[in-house]
C-alpha cells in the first residue's frame, strides 16, 4: 500500500493515554492528491482513519496472544482481541472527529497517530454503518485499559 498522506501533529513517539487533546493536520500527498479528494468531507462530524504503524518494528510484531498492554490484571487475549499496535500488517484505525478541512489538508481531534505517521485511508463515518450502542458488548478489562486513552492529559 501507498500513503495517501502524513500526520502532522506534536507528538513525536508512541503513548498509551491521552489522546484527547491532540489536534491532527492529515495532509494529502500533493503529488496524488488535490483539494479536490476531501471535496464535502467538511459535512461530516467524523472520519475514519485507516494508518500504518510504521514506527513499530517488524520484529516486534506479535501473531499469538498476550496480556494487553502487559497488564497482568488484565486476561491473556489474542492479538485479534486486542486494539496494539504491534500487530500483523501494523494497520491502525481510529474515528475522528472533524475540525476542518482546508485545501487538501483535514484538521482532526482523537486521533491516536504520531507525527509522521504515514496514512492509508480517510473514510466519512455514516451512521448506518454503526451498531446500535445497546449491541455493543466487550469485557470489562477493555473499559480500564481505555478510561485515559481519549482524555486530557492530567496536569
Amino acid at each position: 500500500m501507498t500513503p495517501i498522506g502524513f500526520v502532522r501533529n506534536s507528538v513525536h513517539g508512541p503513548k498509551e493515554d491521552y489522546w484527547g487533546e491532540v489536534e491532527s493536520q492529515i495532509e494529502l500527498d500533493s503529488g496524488k492528491f488535490s483539494a479536490e479528494a476531501l471535496k464535502g468531507l467538511e459535512e461530516f462530524s467524523y472520519v475514519e482513519v485507516l494508518f500504518h504503524f510504521s514506527g513499530v518494528d517488524e520484529g516486534s510484531v506479535l501473531t499469538g496472544s498476550r496480556h494487553p498492554r502487559g497488564n497482568t490484571a488484565w486476561p491473556v487475549t489474542g492479538i485479534f482481541a486486542q486494539r496494539g499496535k504491534a500487530r500483523p500488517n501494523r494497520i491502525g484505525a481510529t474515528i475522528c472527529r472533524v475540525l476542518r478541512v482546508s485545501g487538501s489538508v483535514i484538521t482532526v481531534s482523537g486521533l491516536d497517530a504520531f507525527d509522521g505517521t504515514p496514512v492509508l485511508d480517510i473514510k466519512p463515518v455514516l451512521g448506518e454503518f454503526l451498531p446500535d450502542k445497546h449491541e455493543i458488548r466487550q469485557p470489562q478489562w477493555s473499559h480500564e485499559m481505555m478510561a485515559k486513552y481519549f482524555v486530557k492529559a492530567e496536569s
